[in-house]
């Protein structure tokens, strides 16, 4: 038996979270029509905003746990509905209560995982800067021009350390003096909540921001746009601001002001995926381009939905940690389409993305077919 959670409880934490937008839908279905789940199966956010209207949301079913706030849906509304905010109540009411789908299980094991060691994986918080043991990596100081905010999957997952690696390779190459905070640094937080663990996420936010004030940290630079999102536009909800850049946006920085010279040549089709927290969340698009233009021998080529139309990946709203069928993954529906264009590699910006990606791969038996890069990876080749 289905369970539809108290009608009050259901309006008020929408109310709280949507200040009523969702009362604003006409139901015009714009939000179904670019939603990527209709893509590959049939999916209907308008269903659950009607729904959720009337306190009516069956809160133990797949459907409130599929979005994966990748911004399509509220960036094409005409009324204003805040279709994110209300999925995330909705699953902070399934939380409240308890009620979880089979696929959501492992998202429940990353919220045990980040509560005991700081991360959504299942890796000891003391193995955290162990990617950077034989690169000399110093520990952040207070003065020290930048704080490298590395996160979980750049800090434990073995595709991802590639990427920590060339970005602590760049900064060095560079000069700029950074350091990372090590075992003292804590998950961001957005994507977990995102799956409704509001206290997880505001315990994660409060500890990091301690660190930070107490290290003296300034400016923050990241490779996760899903941290990026979290530091400037939910952590000032307690208060602080602090400066935060992204990687794609300091690598052409540092290349405009000289800093960091690429002298090789990297004589490959490519094209770049617009990670939905860099882009449709924060508008940064011209930025990673940039910097791949400035790259000798190196041809950039646009795929469909670019840019404000950027396929997503799969993997925001907390479904990196849950199981989608291989049927229904929208990677592989984007490596399709990079691979549609001749491009012989697939970069990106973002570390969910490439962790679907590189599945993708092997889903579809792409391993000769198309190389999957983050953008630090392939300026770590050409300087």
């Amino acid at each position: 038996m289905e369970t539809v959670a108290p009608f009050k409880e259901v309006v008020l934490e929408i109310k709280e979270a949507g200040g009523g937008a969702f009362r604003h839908c006409f139901q015009c279905g714009l939000c179904d029509a670019v939603c990527p789940w209709n893509r590959v199966r049939q999916f209907s956010i308008r269903k659950i905003i009607r729904q959720a209207t009337f306190g009516l949301t069956e809160i133990d079913g797949e459907d409130i746990w599929r979005c994966t706030t990748c911004g399509r849906c509220p960036q094409h509304c005409p009324r204003g509905v805040k279709q994110i905010e209300v999925g995330v109540s909705l699953r902070r009411v399934a939380s409240n209560y308890e009620v979880f789908p089979a696929s959501v299980r492992s998202a429940r094991t990353a919220r045990a995982s980040l509560i005991s060691e700081g991360n959504p994986l299942q890796f000891e918080r003391k193995k955290r800067a162990d990617w950077a043991k034989d690169l000399s990596v110093k520990t952040f100081t207070e003065g020290m021009e930048v704080l490298y905010f590395v996160g979980c999957y750049l800090s434990y997952d073995p595709r991802m350390k590639k990427t920590a690696t060339a970005t602590a390779n760049i900064l060095k190459k560079a000069g700029v003096d950074f350091g990372i905070l090590g075992t003292k640094e804590n998950c961001c937080g957005e994507s977990i909540r995102k799956t409704g663990s509001e206290e997880v996420f505001r315990s994660l936010a409060k500890e990091n921001i301690k660190t930070f004030i107490d290290n003296g940290v300034k400016k923050i630079l990241v490779s996760s746009p899903h941290c990026y999102h979290t530091f400037k536009n939910e952590y000032p909800e307690f208060m602080v601001n602090f400066e935060v850049i992204h990687i794609s946006q300091y690598l052409l920085e540092l290349i405009n002001k000289g800093r960091l010279k690429l002298t090789k040549e990297y004589d490959k089709k490519v094209t770049y995926h617009d990670p939905c927290y860099m882009g449709r969340h924060n508008g940064i698009y011209d930025e990673p381009r940039d910097v791949l233009k400035k790259i000798a021998g190196l041809e950039l080529v646009e795929m469909a939905d670019s840019r404000k139309e950027s396929l997503c990946c799969g993997g925001g709203g907390g479904r990196i940690w849950m199981d989608t069928p291989k049927s229904e993954r929208f990677s592989d529906l984007r490596l399709k389409q990079a691979n549609e264009i001749g491009a012989q590699v697939l970069v990106t910006a973002c570390p969910y993305c490439i962790t679907n990606f590189e599945e993708s791969r092997l889903n579809l038996e792409y391993g000769d077919v198309i190389e999957v890069k983050d953008i630090t990876e392939i300026v770590n080749d050409v300087f």
